[in-house]
C-alpha cells in the first residue's frame, strides 16, 4: 500500500511502499478514505509536539474515516463493510491514517451517521472528542449554564459552541471580527476579543458575576484571561491547551476550579478506548439530529499533495486529505 511517511522531523513527508498492516485481537483492517488534518498532525510532523510521543519513522494522521475490509479476534462491533470513523492513531508509534489501509482498535471507533460523508467523518473525531470532554466530562455542562468558547471559530471551539448550545446552555464564543458570522450561525454571542476586555464582557454578559463555564481553545494568554472570567463561588475553566506555567491566583481568588483535556492519554497510555468510541456516538446522535455540523476547507487534497494542507493560518474549516476517490 502506499502511505505518507515522516522519516525526519521539519522535512516533507515522502510516499512509500510499505506492508499492508493486519488486524490483531480487537483490532480492525480499515481501507481509509479520508484523514483529517489538525494543527497537532502539523505540530508533530515540526518536531513540535513532544508530547504526542512520535516515533520516526512515522505514518502521521490522527483522524480516520474509511471502511473495514478485516477484522481481528473478539471484534463484535464491526463487520466487514462497515463505515468507521475515529480518533485512532498517528502518534506515540501507532499508525495513522496517511496511508491506505489501517489497522486501529475497533474500540476508538464509531459508524458513520447517515447523512454523513466520509470528508467530514474525518474531521470530526479529535475536535469533537476534545469539545465533549471538557464540556461535558469535565465542566458537567448543563441547561441553563452560561458558558464562553474562546476560539469559537475554530476546530474544537466551533464544536464546543454547538455542543453548549445543544446540551440548552447560554453561549458566548470570542473570535476575530472575520469569524462574528460563523461564531453566531452556531447560536453563539459574539465577542470580539481585540475590542472587548475581559472585565468588559464579564460586566457586560453576566453583571460581574463570571460565567459558569470557560472552555479555552487558544492557551497562553487567552488561558489566564479565562481565570478572571470564571464564575465567583464554582466556575470553572477548561482548556486543552493547558500546556505553559499559569498563575491561579485570580481563578483562586473567585474560588473557581479548573481542568485540563488531554484527549491523547488514551491512546497513549492504552487505557479507556471505549470512551472515546463512545463520545463518537454521542456525536452521531447530534449530527442525526440536526444538531451539530462539521466546517471544512473547501480545498481538497490527496496523499500527493498532503504537504499543500500543513497550513496553520489560511485554514477556513477542518483541512482533510482525500486518500481515496
Amino acid at each position: 500500500m502506499q502511505a505518507l511517511v515522516l522519516t525526519s522531523f521539519a522535512a516533507p513527508m515522502t510516499i512509500e511502499n510499505v506492508p499492508v498492516p493486519q488486524p490483531g485481537p480487537g483490532q480492525v483492517l480499515v481501507r481509509i478514505a479520508a484523514s483529517g488534518v489538525n494543527p497537532l498532525d502539523t505540530k508533530i510532523a515540526a518536531g513540535a509536539a513532544p508530547h504526542a510521543r512520535p516515533r520516526l519513522p512515522a505514518i502521521l494522521g490522527i483522524d480516520v474515516a474509511g471502511t473495514v475490509e478485516a477484522v481481528g479476534d473478539g471484534v463484535t462491533t464491526f463487520h466487514v463493510g462497515a463505515t468507521v470513523y475515529g480518533m485512532a492513531g498517528g502518534i506515540g508509534g501507532i499508525q495513522g491514517s496517511l496511508a491506505e489501509y489501517g489497522v486501529f482498535d475497533a474500540a476508538l471507533l464509531a459508524p458513520v451517521p447517515l447523512g454523513l460523508s466520509m470528508r467530514e467523518a474525518a474531521a470530526l473525531p479529535l475536535v469533537f472528542i476534545t469539545a465533549w470532554e471538557g464540556l461535558v466530562d469535565r465542566a458537567h455542562v448543563k441547561v441553563g449554564d452560561s458558558v464562553l468558547v474562546h476560539g469559537g471559530a475554530g476546530g474544537v471551539g466551533h464544536m464546543a459552541v454547538q455542543l453548549a448550545v445543544a446540551l440548552g446552555a447560554t453561549v458566548f464564543a470570542t473570535g476575530s471580527a472575520a469569524s462574528r458570522d460563523a461564531i453566531e450561525a452556531l447560536g453563539a454571542r459574539f465577542i470580539d476579543y481585540r475590542t472587548s476586555t475581559v472585565d468588559d464582557y464579564v460586566a457586560e454578559y453576566t453583571g460581574g458575576a463570571g460565567f459558569d463555564i470557560v472552555y479555552d481553545t487558544v492557551g497562553g494568554a487567552t488561558l489566564d484571561a479565562s481565570f478572571q472570567a470564571a464564575r465567583l463561588y464554582g466556575g470553572h475553566v477548561v482548556s486543552c491547551l493547558g500546556w505553559g506555567t499559569f498563575a491561579l491566583s485570580p481563578l483562586t481568588a473567585r474560588a473557581a476550579t479548573y481542568s485540563g483535556v488531554f484527549t491523547l492519554l488514551p491512546l497513549l497510555s492504552g487505557e479507556h478506548h471505549a470512551r472515546h468510541g463512545a463520545i463518537l456516538r454521542e456525536a452521531n446522535k447530534l449530527i442525526e439530529a440536526s444538531k451539530l455540523q462539521v466546517r471544512l476547507d473547501p480545498r481538497r487534497f490527496t496523499l500527493h499533495t498532503a504537504h499543500a494542507a500543513q497550513t496553520d493560518g489560511s485554514a477556513r474549516g477542518k483541512l482533510v486529505v482525500e486518500v481515496r476517490d
